[in-house]
């Protein structure tokens, strides 16, 4: 997992981690746990305002994100963290170039709102296809800003 020293926020090296998942279901917790630790690490180390908020929703979008990219594409995936300015980018690679689609809401449906989920409460949201497979980038605020909407709010979607 090489991380860099820079602060994210002009330094010469931004502030990242990354990590390969693969075998089983497991890795998702895996993955929460490295979001949480690059966090804490970023606010103890280098002094960033990461809030509770935001610590919250990047274990809740890497958590989503690594699960669909576990459940629908086959082999490895790959979740990098990054400090971009006031902002972690979340972004997951996997082997499936399919682009995911945000559903309809279906108040009895089961299951399937993950992607619905992330785009409620990410600031940013792109999907990317690779030269093998997709990368899905997500920004979250480090800090609380009563005036920064969801991705999905600024692209029309219902609030």
């Amino acid at each position: 997992m090489p991380e860099g020293e820079g602060d994210g926020m002009g330094g010469t090296t931004p502030l990242q981690t990354a990590a390969a998942l693969e075998g089983d279901f497991s890795c998702i917790a895996q993955a929460r746990d490295l979001a949480a630790d690059f966090l804490s690490r970023a606010r103890a180390d280098h002094g960033l305002p990461v809030s509770a908020r935001a610590m919250d929703v990047a274990q809740l979008v890497v958590s989503e994100l690594v699960t669909n990219a576990r459940k629908y594409a086959p082999g490895p995936a790959l979740l990098e963290l990054r400090v971009a300015g006031a902002r972690v980018e979340v972004s997951v690679w996997d082997s499936d170039s399919s682009l995911p689609v945000a559903r309809a809401a279906e108040p009895g449906r089961v299951g399937q709102h993950g992607l619905e989920i992330v785009m409620a409460v990410v600031q940013s949201f792109e999907v990317h296809r690779e030269p093998v497979g997709k990368r899905i980038t997500a920004g979250i605020a480090l800090s609380d800003n009563p005036d920064a909407e969801p991705a999905m709010w600024r692209n029309g979607g219902a609030r």
